[in-house]
């Protein structure tokens, strides 16, 4: 009952100061004509709401790229779509096509703040205290104290409620996919971190320490007999996952070839300063039945 406790000081104290760094401005706010990420994300909601699925990632009279254009993977647009359908109930004014470029009013800054902690409180901080009970070794005291470590972390508080991005949608999508490794549900990882790679393209930086640990669990178990199973289930997974994200592109190479574009910008050259980056590393030692699963995360804002 004391560990629980301790947790849900932790976690209150998360949300406090989330909550209490949002209060302030944002980068970009009033700077036109550009107005920063808070802008983008706005923008995207106003393209995904009132454009079909076939005109979010081309360029048009109604979708100007050079504006803001959407240029993450599907699960990010679907997630604006979802908060642009919720805004629009609120006030139309924040979502309308054309004349809601750069709008700024202290209810719609209540609005995207609140969007940001929502997504936290549902993906984030559970991965979070999970992983710090169940796949953190030491004292309960010890369990606490890294989860106050994570939730309290300045880069991605800065970045998700200073800056502005959601940044703990992809990253708690990451680590539930963590998570499922570590307790031995590998398809359900699976689906969980290709959910991510499907919200943000830069976790990328993530999925090799996936593949390396999937790949030598399968390869342990033996690739003639039970290895040979883990490795077709947890291929389905993953592919009937990307199968549902991708499903509205699907139909037309040519719609699908362009969020590819998009999403890797070869022809404008691939480097671009992020506002984050990250690295994961997961490492597995062998016991006679079980496997021992291990995360260090590093966020290194630049």
């Amino acid at each position: 009952m004391q560990t629980w406790s301790l947790i849900s000081i932790c976690v209150l104290l998360g949300v406090v100061v989330r909550w209490g760094v949002s209060l302030n401005s944002y980068s970009g706010a009033g700077k036109p004509p550009m107005f920063g990420d808070y802008e983008a994300q706005r923008h995207w909601q106003e393209v995904t709401y009132n454009l079909p699925i076939r005109e979010w990632y081309f360029n048009s009279t109604n979708n100007d790229l050079a504006y803001w254009g959407l240029d993450y993977p599907p699960l990010t647009a679907y997630h604006s779509w979802l908060c642009a359908y919720i805004a629009n109930i609120i006030n139309p004014e924040w979502v309308k096509l054309h004349k809601s470029r750069g709008y700024e009013s202290p209810e719609h800054k209540l609005f995207m703040r609140t969007t940001v902690l929502v997504a936290d409180l549902l993906l984030f901080i559970p991965a979070v205290v999970l992983y710090c009970l169940y796949l953190t070794d030491g004292s309960s005291k010890k369990k606490v104290s890294v989860l106050l470590c994570i939730l309290l972390y300045p880069g991605i508080i800065l970045i998700d409620y200073g800056h502005f991005q959601y940044n703990g949608v992809s990253l708690g999508l990451a680590l539930w996919g963590i998570l499922g490794l570590g307790l031995g549900w590998d398809a359900l990882g699976s689906i969980a971190f290709s959910l991510a790679l499907n919200y943000k393209q830069m976790e990328l930086y993530h999925a090799l320490p996936f593949f390396c640990y999937l790949l030598g669990k399968c390869f342990k178990a033996g690739l003639m007999g039970h290895g040979f199973f883990l490795f077709v289930r947890i291929a389905a997974a993953v592919v009937v996952t990307f199968a549902l994200c991708w499903l509205p592109f699907l139909s037309d190479p040519v719609q699908a070839l362009q969020v590819v574009r998009r999403i890797f910008p070869v022809a404008r050259g691939l480097f671009e300063v992020q506002a984050e980056n990250s690295i994961c590393i997961l490492r597995y030692n062998m016991y006679p039945d079980t496997y021992r699963l291990s995360l260090v995360l590093i966020w290194s804002p630049q």
